[in-house]
């Protein structure tokens, strides 16, 4: 089984992917294999950040950013993706589950998608964030959109709202 799990730097997102290793991936293998042969499963791991705008518009003309200020800004967006999926990759070690991660740049709704097809998965897991009709409609949902445009399954984790309210997020038993 192939699962494609989206993270980024929320509890939620987190949350999502410990429910699926302890509640999707981790049944699957146990009920799956016998002695003789094991289930390959693999998850993706799958961050997006966000394109860099080369410009900016003060109250004035266009200012356009210099090469050390993106630089910088990818520099960050690199160490802030190292940081997750050190996370990620650890839970998904402690269950025995092979993982791989990428990095992708771009809108993160449409890239998670177009990877989801492209890697062909079986399954699209994304956190929710529990917006209200209101956040939605302004900011839109990354998972409403893949809910629509995703050529697979998609699964929606939304965290307890325990979770909403400062508490860490609970880690997997193994």
């Amino acid at each position: 089984m192939k699962v494609m799990i989206a993270l980024d730097e929320s509890k939620g997102s987190f949350y999502a992917l410990n429910w699926v290793l302890s509640n999707v991936l981790k049944p699957v293998i146990s009920t799956e294999t016998n002695d003789n042969e094991e289930r390959e499963n693999l998850v993706y791991l799958v961050h997006v950040n966000l394109p860099f705008q080369t410009y900016v518009y003060p109250a004035g003309p266009v200012v356009y950013t210099t090469t050390s200020v993106l630089e910088s800004g990818k520099h960050a967006q690199e160490q802030i993706s190292a940081g997750i999926f050190a996370r990620a990759m650890k839970s998904c070690k402690d269950m025995k589950i092979k993982a791989e991660a990428l990095t992708m740049r771009g809108e993160p709704k449409e890239v998670l998608c177009q990877v989801a097809e492209q890697k062909q998965v079986d399954l699209l897991v994304v956190g929710s964030r529990g917006l209200g009709v209101l956040k939605r409609a302004f900011l839109g949902s990354v998972s409403d959109y893949c809910m629509h445009h995703a050529h697979c399954p998609v699964l929606i984790v939304k965290p307890p709202k325990e979770l909403n309210n400062n508490e860490e997020v609970p880690q997997k038993t193994a």
